[in-house]
């Protein structure tokens, strides 16, 4: 199963430079231990010490924030894009 993942700049130092990564796990929580495993930090950047998702990034499953869908539980698909953007609060 091929997932394409793309990460927001700032994580692109944990990643060697690349911005779009590919993982095969069938769900949000498994695709960050994925990349964790070829990328060592990048799970610190995403979720807290339990593994709840931080509010710093927000992830896109086919341009659905996955707050509003099942959260790290959401599930993924062939074919499905993994987006990592900051949040952004203004006011």
């Amino acid at each position: 199963m091929k997932i394409t993942v793309r990460l927001a700049g700032s994580l692109t130092g944990l990643t060697g430079g690349k911005s779009v990564l590919e993982c095969a796990a069938a769900g949000v929580a498994g695709c960050i231990d994925e990349l964790e495993a070829r990328y060592p930090g990048i799970k610190a950047g995403l979720c807290d010490d339990e593994g709840k998702l931080k509010g710093v990034f927000n992830i896109y499953v086919n341009g659905e924030n996955v707050r509003y869908l099942q959260g790290a539980a959401t599930p993924l698909k062939e074919g499905d894009e993994v987006s990592v953007v900051p949040s952004i609060a203004g006011g």
